[in-house]
This record gives C-alpha cells, sequence and structure tokens, in this order.
C-alpha cells in the first residue's frame, strides 16, 4: 500500500509538472522533488522519464474507460461507436493531460506510442481484440453494417477517431468553435460510415439513440426504428460489457505490474 501511495505521489507530481511546463523541460530531479522523494525512487518504480509519463497518460485514460464502462452500464445504446467515441472525445478535451498530449509536439505523442509499444505491448494488442470483438457483436445484433469487412471498420473507426484527436492541434483555426459541434461531426461520420440506418426513408446518420443530431428522423417511423435499436442493444450489451469488465481488471493488473519493485 505504502509503495502505490508513494508511487501516486509521483504521478501527481509528473501531471502537474507536464501541464505546467510541458513534456521537454519536465525532469526526473524536478519530479521527485515536488513528489518529495528521491531521484532513485522514481527510478525504482520507472526505468525512464518516457516510461513515467507514459504511465501519467494510462492513468488517466484508465479513469475515462470506467467512466465509458458506467455509462454503457447504464444506457446499452452508449455501445454504439457513433455514442462511444463523441463522449470519448469530449471526455479527452475535458481531461488537461490527455488534451495536452494530443495538442502538443507531435513528436512527443510518437515518442510515448513507441513507449507503450515496448511497456504495455499486451494492453495494446488486448485493446485491439476487444474493439474488433465490439464491433462483430455489434453486427451480430445489426447495430453495425456487415457489408464490409470488420477489419476494415476497425481500422475505419480508429483511423477517424485520431484523426479527430489530432485535428484540434492540426486543424485548429478551421474547427468550428464549439467543442460540442466537433463532437458531435465526428459522432455523424461514424454513424454514417459503420451504422446501420435508423429506418426506411431516415438518415443514414441519425442518432439512434437520442433523435438529434444532423438527419435525425422524426415521427412514428423513427420512434420505432429507435425502440428497435435500443433492444438490440441491450441484448448485445451483456456479452460486450463482459470483455470491457475484463480489461478494466487487466489494465489494472498491468498499471500495478509498471510500479517496479
Amino acid at each position: 500500500m505504502e509503495r502505490e501511495q508513494r508511487a501516486d505521489r509521483i504521478l501527481d507530481a509528473a501531471g502537474e509538472l507536464l501541464l505546467a511546463w510541458g513534456y521537454g523541460r519536465v525532469t526526473i530531479d524536478e519530479i521527485a522533488r515536488r513528489a518529495k522523494v528521491g531521484k532513485g525512487t522514481v527510478y525504482l518504480h520507472w526505468k525512464t522519464k518516457d516510461s513515467l509519463l507514459l504511465a501519467v497518460v494510462l492513468r488517466a485514460q484508465f479513469r475515462m474507460h470506467q467512466r465509458q464502462l458506467a455509462r454503457m452500464r447504464e444506457d446499452p445504446l452508449e455501445l454504439l461507436p457513433s455514442r462511444m467515441m463523441r463522449r470519448n472525445f469530449l471526455e479527452c478535451q475535458a481531461e488537461p493531460v490527455l488534451r495536452a498530449l494530443y495538442t502538443d509536439d507531435a513528436d512527443i505523442l510518437g515518442r510515448l506510442t513507441e513507449t507503450a509499444k515496448k511497456d504495455f505491448a499486451e494492453l495494446m494488442v488486448q485493446a485491439d481484440r476487444n474493439l474488433r470483438r465490439h464491433l462483430e457483436v455489434l453486427r451480430a445484433h445489426g447495430l453495425v453494417r456487415d457489408d464490409t469487412d470488420v477489419q476494415h471498420q476497425h481500422y475505419s473507426l480508429l483511423a477517424t477517431a485520431t484523426g479527430f484527436f489530432l485535428s484540434e492541434a492540426l486543424l485548429a483555426d478551421r474547427a468550428p468553435d464549439s467543442l460540442e459541434a466537433r463532437a458531435e461531426i465526428l459522432a455523424h461520420t461514424l454513424r454514417s460510415a459503420l451504422e446501420v440506418p435508423a429506418g426506411a426513408g431516415s438518415d443514414p446518420g441519425s442518432d439512434l439513440g437520442s433523435g438529434t443530431g444532423p438527419g435525425s428522423g422524426s415521427g412514428p417511423d423513427a420512434a420505432s426504428a429507435r425502440l428497435r435499436a435500443a433492444a438490440a442493444a441491450a441484448a448485445a450489451a451483456p456479452e460486450i460489457l463482459a470483455v470491457y469488465e475484463q480489461f478494466t481488471e487487466f489494465c489494472a493488473q498491468e498499471m500495478r505490474r509498471q510500479i517496479r519493485d
């Protein structure tokens, strides 16, 4: 317990300095000073500065993942790719560490990604498997299109979301002013590319869950389609939730493993 509390203090200090100074200026010496531990103590837990700052990012992502899982339990329609990624986009922008990761120097994101491939290789592989399984279950329940290869859909989902996240820095001068508007554009793009239309005569981009957003339908047909979608999502939920619940525990184990003796 003492070891984990000490590691949390180091992570807190590293996160504060990352936000205040940026990646380039943060040093292990200053992190140790702020956490009130010796420099050697920091290295007892993490081998390099990159490993430590990656742990800061993963902790923020883990908390976001927990909130996502809670939303899925409460409303199965949160399983839809458009709704899931829309909320993740908004939460990422609200989380200072994650926002800084995508709006800072692109080289830093690349370095941390390479570190993750080494330090968290199994975690990254499992995350990919989970997302693919997520799509397969949604396809089986008629919520995601099945007229294209699931591997292609998997890539499309990741590439689209990554593009929107990186565009917060790369296209800031051309983006709509409202964060909500940008999140809805992301959701609309994913609905159009991946999800089954809400019903006959409705726009393929209509939101099955809320009846809002671009092209959302109204009237008895649209309402009936949303009810069918809600029932299908509820049927798909147990299998998908089980996958993510196991992944949450795996993430926690991997994070504890990284706090080296």
